[in-house]
């Protein structure tokens, strides 16, 4: 299906400088929107509207492309067509178990490391979160929550465990636009960045370790609910009338005339 979008919305705030290589600008800009969550998986970019939208030539959109395309981030069948990466379920979580073990050796790592104002800056980014989440801005809450995150991570400042992460998430972020409204992260108890972030209070590389993996785990679990319901039919990506993307849940009764 093909997904049609705003793009210049998408990228509000994304521009360059000319000042600088606009290539290099351009690829790290567009890489951290596909891993903050800020274009749905299987999303078409045309480059002439993301060039548009950044205020650059199309030469330097063309080239970050490509360089996405071989990072795995963006797929291309021909010129014409570019789109976000897809990931099925059973991919999400052969990904997800990388994560575990990388994101918690990154958190372990940085336990150490992070200092105070690090860590107040931690729970500013979580209540950033929180609030967003409450006032029904499902963008700054992906952003926030891909913030949070890598503050931690390259705050272990292993530069080579930050690169294969970023890499994971480049496929994985897109997915995050299915978590608001209908795949918001739930907890059983409170709110697992807390419990992380206490942990890094106490400098207890072991249990900031198992927070970040229950996070993982627990916050995503919804998620995984609406991928299956999305490969099973269930929940479709449509079209809004102002050119957006929206889930749309099918009932039993609607998939069988569909299937007709």
């Amino acid at each position: 299906m093909r997904l049609q979008h705003k793009v210049a919305a998408m990228l509000d705030g994304l521009t360059v400088s000319s000042r600088e290589n606009l290539t290099s600008r351009v690829h790290g800009q567009l890489r951290e929107a596909l891993m903050a969550g800020r274009f749905w998986p299987g999303q078409r970019l045309r480059i002439r509207e993301i060039a548009l939208a950044m205020g650059v030539s199309q030469t330097p959109v063309r080239e970050a492309i490509m360089q996405l395309v071989r990072e795995g981030g963006l797929e291309m069948r021909s010129s014409q067509a570019i789109t976000v990466a897809k990931l099925s379920v059973s991919r999400y979580k052969e990904l997800r178990e990388v994560r575990l073990l990388l994101e918690g050796l990154a958190t372990e790592k940085a336990t150490a490391l992070l200092t105070s104002s690090d860590l107040d800056r931690l729970e500013q980014v979580h209540a950033a979160l929180i609030s967003a989440e409450k006032n029904g801005d499902h963008e700054a809450a992906t952003l926030t929550n891909f913030h949070f995150h890598f503050l931690i991570y390259r705050g272990s400042q292993v530069s080579d465990l930050v690169a294969i992460l970023e890499s994971i998430w480049l496929r994985n972020g897109p997915l995050l636009k299915f978590l608001y409204p209908h795949a918001a992260p739930t907890y059983r108890g409170r709110h697992q960045h807390l419990a992380l972030i206490e942990a890094l209070r106490r400098r207890d590389a072991a249990a900031a370790r198992q927070a970040i993996q229950d996070d993982i785990i627990e916050g995503g679990a919804r998620l995984v609910d609406l991928m299956e319901r999305i490969e099973a039919g269930a929940v479709v990506l449509s079209e809004t009338a102002d050119g957006g993307t929206q889930l749309v849940f099918r009932t039993p009764s609607n998939r069988k005339r569909a299937a007709a």
